[in-house]
């Protein structure tokens, strides 16, 4: 019997990345002419061409500016969740600033929709060991599950030796969240990353699919991941450091194809379906 896969896809413009923020400041984001509509919609016709329903967690910025894009994205059938409002890294920011911003997403997403929204990402994975407090203040918010821990060493977000698997992740003031973390693939030791987004795009189609083929085999599902940014090969050049253009820009121009063809040979569903099909969560 085939396995069902999450699927998910984080909502965010180009502009408002990790790797660009050295060029471009939160101040500016307003002036830039936005892309994340069109490449929302065009993921959102790939996945009906496909029939196949995921999460979208959705910053709040890009849901107050285009709420139609959230009502879309509901109204195919797919999941609304958060990926909090400005797109900071959560260890950037004061208890407080991040509490306000992930209370503002959450019920901008639920005005919008007029459904709970129970689903969390932190932007860019931000969710460390310096920054665990923002479990109790997703607790505190309401939600019940988040997706924000990646289990390996990164420069930017990670926590080694962390969970692989969906599990219950207690805040230091004692709240309890479902955690569903990234997928990470066990090879000479070593933890590697193969959720998607980056890593989709460097490794060649082939090895991805080993490793998605390798985890389902042994009965294992993978969580993958995707910006609307990610399909739209056309879009501005921002300059920065060449690691962060290797990082943002690596070839963007293969990824609709490759994301057409995972389509194809998985199955998938939403985050919040998978976690009820595991007793982490009521139906």
């Amino acid at each position: 019997m085939p396995i069902n896969n999450v699927l998910t896809i984080d909502v965010e413009d180009y502009f408002q990345v990790a790797a660009l923020s050295d060029a471009i400041s939160v101040n500016e984001w307003e002036n830039i002419p936005t892309r994340v509509e069109r490449n929302t919609n065009k993921i959102l016709d790939l996945f009906d061409e496909h029939n196949v329903k995921g999460t979208f967690f959705t910053l709040g910025w890009v849901a107050d500016r285009y709420p139609s894009l959230v009502k879309e994205i509901d109204r195919r059938g797919h999941e609304v969740a958060s990926h909090g409002y400005s797109h900071q890294l959560i260890y950037s920011q004061s208890k407080d600033v991040f509490r306000d911003e992930t209370f503002k997403s959450k019920n901008i997403l639920e005005d919008i929709t007029g459904k709970a929204v129970d689903g969390y990402r932190a932007a860019s994975y931000s969710i460390t060991k310096e920054s665990l407090w923002a479990i109790d203040i997703l607790v505190e918010a309401g939600f019940k599950y988040d997706s924000s821990i990646f289990p390996v060493r990164h420069d930017r977000y990670g926590i080694v030796n962390s969970p692989k698997e969906p599990y219950v992740i207690k805040g230091p003031e004692g709240g309890e969240i479902v955690e569903y973390p990234l997928t990470t693939y066990s090879m000479l030791g070593q933890d590697l990353p193969v959720a998607g987004g980056g890593y989709f795009r460097l490794y060649p189609y082939w090895l991805t699919n080993y490793f998605y083929r390798s985890l389902n085999s042994k009965g294992k599902s993978f969580a993958f991941y995707l910006h609307p940014w990610e399909v739209d090969p056309e879009q501005p050049k921002v300059e920065v450091s060449w690691f962060s253009k290797f990082r943002h820009y690596n070839n963007l121009h293969k990824c609709s194809k490759r994301l057409s063809k995972l389509l194809s040979n998985y199955q998938f569903l939403p985050m919040r379906k998978e976690l009820e099909r595991l007793g982490f969560l009521a139906e």
